[in-house]
């Protein structure tokens, strides 16, 4: 116990460069013996913007890459996404409370919009999904967004792909409906899209091709009666109008008394057991590496690999068992760039060397 708590405020506090990267295999090797303790200093380690953050970070995916454990993680990982408002943090309570009667361990990552000033999350939805604070087998943490409403921030995806090796269900809940499909896809291996009667956005959304069709279609407030029918109805039609009727349709009331909360359940189980999950998670590594890459180089280093296509086809020819952070370094070699924090690092140690008193 003592050594998970020396290591979680080693990693908050910033690394020290001479550490390399023993934190962070540390860390993969504890997520590995399904070690749930393991996961509050993990979220500090990837969200950490440090000088040696990145290398252990790079190390800890490596730990729980499918490369090194010869298999995929067998979490579940779930997006769920949706307009503000909707009940999204009352609905994962009922989820969440669902899954532990059923004995399995649940992490939430709740993603909020970024603060300006300090670049982390404002709402703090860790506080609206209620669960059992004694509880070691639930672990609910708010991260920052990013640049946009919906996004994902390499932390996020970073953290995702870690708690994987040790939680049965990874819960990644985002704000917004558009974009967001898009980036929560990216990282999920089934999305859940929430909205609520009275409300035409989806609805509109969908007819439009504005909305990527999510895996599953949840209806909140069903106790609204005829309502909440009609919303369901609407949906179901204009999924057959885009060609996608056999998309689940579950009408759910996450205010006592329950109802739909198992049929979800349910749902989102059914849809993962019909898809090929390494197929999905491989080409999501990869996707992850390429955004990762233009967060930290943007236009002009994904120029220097040939453009957008020519670098997702350049991927699709490397180990299917890379890790995102491997992938990121191969592309950085690759566009022949250096990365943000590794230049941050050979300016200290040139310093040193130098014996100059300012880090270039």
């Amino acid at each position: 116990m003592s050594a998970g708590v020396e290591l979680g405020r080693g990693v908050s506090a910033g690394s020290e460069l001479g550490q390399g990267v023993s934190a962070g295999v540390e860390l993969g090797r504890r997520l590995r013996e399904r070690d749930l303790t393991a996961a509050p200093a993990t979220l500090n380690l990837v969200e950490n913007r440090g000088a040696g953050a990145r290398e252990q970070t790079a190390a800890l995916l490596a730990e729980v890459s499918p490369a090194a454990q010869g298999h995929e993680n067998g979490a579940h990982v779930i997006g769920v996404t949706g307009p503000p408002g909707v009940g999204k943090s009352t609905l994962l309570s009922a989820l969440v409370g669902h899954w532990r009667s059923r004995e399995r361990s649940v992490a939430v990552l709740a993603v909020d919009p970024s603060s300006r000033r300090s670049g982390g999350s404002l709402l703090g939805d860790r506080a609206r999904i209620v669960s059992d604070a004694a509880d070691r087998a639930v672990f609910i943490r708010s991260t920052a967004a990013g640049e946009r409403l919906g996004g994902l921030a390499p932390a996020t995806r970073a953290g995702a792909q870690a708690l994987a090796a040790a939680f049965d269900v990874v819960v990644i809940e985002t704000v917004g409906v558009g974009q967001s499909e898009t980036e929560v896809a990216e990282v999920a291996d089934t999305v859940a899209v929430i909205v609520q009667p009275g409300s035409g956005d989806a609805l509109q959304f969908l007819k439009a091709g504005i909305m990527e069709v999510p895996d599953v279609l949840v209806v909140t407030k069903a106790d609204l009666g005829a309502v909440a029918t009609r919303a369901e109805a609407d949906l179901r039609g204009a999924l057959g109008s885009v060609g996608a009727s056999d998309t689940r349709v579950v009408a759910v009331c996450a205010v006592e008394p329950l109802r739909g909360i198992g049929e979800l359940a349910d749902a989102l189980e059914e849809h993962r057991l019909s898809v090929d999950v390494v197929q999905r998670r491989r080409s999501a590594r990869r996707a992850n590496a390429l955004a990762d890459f233009v967060v930290e180089h943007g236009e002009r280093g994904l120029r220097a690999l040939g453009g957008r296509r020519a670098a997702r086809g350049w991927l699709a020819e490397q180990d299917p068992g890379l890790d995102v952070a491997a992938l990121t370094s191969a592309l950085e070699a690759r566009a022949g760039v250096t990365s943000l924090a590794d230049g941050a690092r050979a300016g200290v140690l040139d310093t040193v060397r130098d014996g100059s008193r300012h880090a270039v």
